[in-house]
């Protein structure tokens, strides 16, 4: 069975083919090509894999889910947190051609029925520790859900058949691996969407093979690179821009934080002397915090580069990277959908300060268009469009959406607004989505106002974002109400709605009426200004 996606039109994949960038390669071979090699390969806590025994724990939970029934083209619906199993669980599931959807350990009941509900999964893998699944409730409605799941695994569950350790601890014998073809889906990628429905994102082993090959020849990983995973493992940016898995394909070694603090983090930098790490801009501020208040920095002495990438980095404090930390800032903006960008390591520092970098590929078609779809010249600002060898063709099974994200030409509109040099380096401006930034972890504002306009007090909501000087953006629901209510009850009931932690508005403001446009639609311009009035006042 083969999971539908839109293809690629076949002059543009022959093309790809022949200019090397497809190679018609499993994502499973990032592993595979080092299932020899003693050198150790992931550090979680206490727990050190090498090559081999990552490659054949992979083998041997592969082998247990083939005998549960699993197939080729069947979906996994998985969260997991930064821990080695993350890494187990998916390439497992990728030798078996099960393509996941990595959902984020901070999300909840919400998402992952909304997942759920596109992918039919067969089966789940989680982590007793999170609360969604301390017991089978939520376990049941999935079930009852989704008539397709019949197979549920669970980390740090220590007995049964629904233990993902004991799942792990069956010999292979005899397993072949058999993943889904080079050009087919490999797994699924979380869009940080502009609507309510969370959007999903097919990712084949062709196209994101090469995204991965083409960030590690970039940003120079080798096999001495000691890379620390500080930010959710399932995030696309730790995962591939080179993330995990550019070090493994350049047989490096990834040492895995519980979360990107400065105390959890710098202790790790020292004990396994990281060379490289990932961040969004919030860690950096709290981790330029952090030195300042410590007299000895040699905590990061190992540290040689520094990405910042998942919101913009203003250039003050990009500025101020290599004296605080003595390394070097690399820049770092891509997007679920496939097009990254980088600073070079060899860019002089006016670049890499104040651009967010350029193409991996020479391939990659990016332009700027106005508000009707028209090209505008070297340095204008405007829409972000792009398509390329790595950039997906359409979110899954979202035809409406995806007639208005692409053009006729199959280019996508990412909703950011940038501008472009002469030289191809891109700089970001905002975006033109109704869409929050916050620190990296991405809001939908449509997604919040329909759950608020669920609450029996509330007529009207929107939410809008305002400026942060730490996380970039925080949101804001402006609300008109039947009766007065309380922040904390709203929070407590979006909290019940099932919602992540990071989305639950940082502000409420109760208005009469709420401004629109001459259209009729809220003027979410004026909210903002209203907003930047008030914190200058």
């Amino acid at each position: 069975m083969k999971i539908p996606f839109t293809r690629w039109p076949e002059d543009l994949a022959a093309r790809y083919r022949a200019l090397g960038y497809w190679q018609d390669l499993p994502l499973t071979d990032i592993l595979t090509r080092h299932a020899d090699s003693d050198r150790i390969a992931l550090i979680d806590g206490d727990q050190q894999l090498n090559y081999r025994q990552l490659n054949q724990a992979a083998d041997r939970l592969a082998a247990s889910l083939l005998r549960r029934g699993l197939a080729v083209g069947d979906t996994a619906l998985v969260q997991l947190g930064n821990q080695a199993e993350f890494y187990i669980v998916f390439f497992a599931l990728l030798k078996i051609g099960v393509a996941p959807v990595n959902a984020l350990f901070s999300h909840q009941r919400h998402e992952l029925t909304g997942y759920a509900r596109q992918i039919s999964p067969c089966v789940l893998i989680a982590d007793r520790q999170h609360r969604l699944f301390t017991d089978d409730v939520f376990v049941d409605e999935l079930k009852q859900s989704c008539p397709r799941l019949s197979v549920c695994l669970f980390h740090h569950q220590e007995q049964g058949d629904s233990s993902l350790s004991q799942m792990t601890a069956f010999p292979a014998d005899g397993f072949s691996p058999s993943p889904s073809a080079a050009d087919e889906v490999a797994f699924f990628q979380l869009s940080g969407g502009s609507t309510g429905t969370p959007k999903l994102i097919p990712r084949t082993h062709n196209d994101y093979y090469y995204s991965i090959r083409g960030s590690v020849d970039i940003c120079r990983f080798d096999r001495d690179t000691r890379f620390l995973c500080a930010l959710p493992a399932a995030h696309n940016y730790p995962l591939s821009s080179p993330g995990a898995l550019g070090v493994f394909y350049a047989a490096g070694q990834v040492v895995l934080a519980s979360d990107p603090s400065a105390t959890t983090c710098f202790g790790l930098i020292e004990q396994h002397q990281v060379n490289v790490t990932a961040l969004v801009p919030p860690a950096v501020s709290l981790w330029i915090q952090a030195l300042q208040d410590q007299s000895d920095r040699r905590s990061l002495a190992s540290l040689r580069l520094l990405q910042v990438g998942g919101a913009r980095l203003s250039p003050t404090l990009a500025a101020s990277i290599p004296a605080v930390f003595g390394c070097q800032l690399q820049q770092v903006f891509g997007m679920a959908e496939g097009l990254v960008n980088y600073t070079r390591l060899d860019d002089d520092e006016q670049r890499i300060f104040t651009t967010q970098g350029r193409p991996i590929c020479a391939d990659d078609e990016v332009w700027v268009a106005d508000a009707e779809g028209n090209p505008l010249p070297s340095g204008s600002i405007g829409r972000l469009m792009t398509r390329g060898p790595y950039t997906f063709r359409g979110y899954f099974q979202s035809p409406d959406h995806n007639a208005q994200a692409f053009d006729a030409k199959g280019f996508y509109c990412s909703g950011d607004l940038v501008s472009i040099d002469p030289q191809g380096y891109i700089t970001v401006h905002g975006r033109e989505k109704d869409q929050i930034n916050r620190g990296g972890e991405k809001i939908a504002a449509e997604e919040i106002e329909n759950l608020l306009l669920t609450h029996p007090a509330i007529i009207d909501a929107a939410l809008v974002a305002m400026e942060d000087d730490l996380m970039g953006e925080k949101s804001c629901a402006f609300i008109i109400t039947r009766e007065t209510v309380r922040p904390v009850e709203l929070r407590r009931f979006l909290r019940a709605e099932g919602v992540a932690e990071f989305k639950l508005p940082d502000r409420f403001e109760a208005l009469p009426s709420l401004p629109l446009t001459a259209v009729g639609k809220v003027d979410k311009k004026q909210l903002r200004l209203r907003l930047r009035q008030k914190n200058a006042s």
